[in-house]
Parts: structure tokens; C-alpha cells; sequence
């Protein structure tokens, strides 16, 4: 059963894809689109919330892709144009403002570590409106998702964020591995890119979405 996490906790570290950002239905589109085009099966948002993992390479592989008769890289591009297309369409989740407020309005800390491009990262988060709620945010320098541990380790570094007083939240099993080497605590959200089934795996406490924060800080 989830429970509260101690009251020691003052800095947040957000993920943005799928925790924040509400991109689930773009990236099924994109894919599936690439997908439709090797005439392989389409992905519903069940099935992909079930195959959906990092690195991203292997995702792929598991839902047909074969690196063996094409590139990666230049697959990989395809995808990353489709999904920047349209991204322009995908919002925020719900309480995601009423969230980020309670906390700024607790005198939490708040940064973001994310998978997704820092300059895109940066222009996305500031549209819609929450850069103002971010001490720093972070983002890595290529598009292909392998590097956000060693990244947010440096970023740790850098803001000299004390791991006792840190809890990351994320949408994926990634977010739990990257806290992990992090050495710091996670809560999970199970409405972004997998399955609360899959997360529940991980042993941290794993929510439905982000209104059901507020119990789990004091």
C-alpha cells in the first residue's frame, strides 16, 4: 500500500513527458505512423503503455522494427520530426498548475530533468506557461533518450540538491532507475507512457495521477 513519504522532503524533481506534459497520444500517432509504413500492427494506448521502455532502441525492436534492414538513427529521426510536428497539440495533464502552485505555495524546491531536447525542452515548458515555477530546468543534448542518468547526476552536482531532501517523479520505470542511481526517493504517475501494473514492479509508491500527490506531502 502507498504511504506518505517522510517529512524531511523540500525538493522536487520533476520528469516532463508523460508526467507533466500530456504527450501519450503523439508519440502513439507518431509511432504508429512509422509502424503503418512497414505495414506492421498499429499500437493502442494499452498496448503501448506495455512495450513502451528505455533505452528506447529496444522499445522499438519489440514492437517490430528490424535495426538489421534499416538505421536507427534515421529511424529515430523519423519519429523525433513526426512527434515535434505535432507537438504543438499536447498539453498539460490536469492539476498540473494546482500541483506545481501547492508546492511553490509550501516553499518546495522544484527543478525538472527530462529525455526531451534542453532547447526544445525549454521553448515547450515556457508556451505553456510553468517555466516560472522551475528553480532549473534540464534537458539532454541529443534525441535518442540514452544519457538522462549521467545527466541528472551532473545536475545534482551542479544545484548541490541534497539527496535526502529530494524526491523525483516520473511516469516510467526509467524515472525509478534514474532516482535509484540518483539515491533518491521516487513516486511514480501512472497515466503517462506505462502501465500502473508495469510500475507497481518498482516497489515505490506508484499514484493515478497527480491529484493524489497532496497525501504524500506534508
Amino acid at each position: 500500500m502507498n504511504s506518505p513519504l517522510n517529512g524531511h522532503i523540500n525538493t522536487i524533481i520533476w520528469d516532463w513527458n508523460g508526467t507533466l506534459l500530456d504527450d501519450i497520444s503523439i508519440c502513439i500517432n507518431a509511432i504508429n505512423q512509422l509502424l503503418s509504413e512497414r505495414n506492421l500492427n498499429l499500437l493502442t494506448i494499452e498496448k503501448y503503455r506495455e512495450v513502451f521502455t528505455f533505452p528506447v532502441i529496444d522499445y522499438y525492436k519489440a514492437v517490430g522494427f528490424d535495426f538489421e534492414k534499416e538505421e536507427w538513427d534515421r529511424v529515430a529521426h523519423d519519429f523525433i520530426r513526426k512527434y515535434d510536428e505535432n507537438l504543438q497539440g499536447a498539453s498539460l495533464f490536469p492539476d498540473v498548475s494546482i500541483v506545481l502552485s501547492a508546492f511553490k505555495n509550501k516553499n518546495y524546491k522544484q527543478y525538472m530533468v527530462s529525455a526531451m531536447q534542453h532547447e526544445f525542452l525549454e521553448q515547450t515548458v515556457q508556451n505553456l506557461g510553468i517555466r516560472d515555477y522551475f528553480i532549473e530546468i534540464s534537458g539532454i543534448r541529443d534525441h535518442f533518450a540514452n544519457s538522462k542518468i549521467s545527466m541528472a547526476k551532473s545536475f545534482l552536482r551542479e544545484h548541490n540538491i541534497n539527496k535526502q531532501s529530494a524526491c523525483l517523479i516520473g511516469d516510467t520505470l526509467h524515472d525509478h532507475e534514474v532516482a535509484e542511481a540518483l539515491g533518491i526517493s521516487c513516486i511514480l504517475i501512472a497515466n503517462g507512457h506505462q502501465s500502473y501494473s508495469r510500475l507497481a514492479r518498482s516497489g515505490v509508491p506508484v499514484l493515478n495521477s497527480l491529484r493524489e500527490l497532496s497525501g504524500f506531502f506534508n
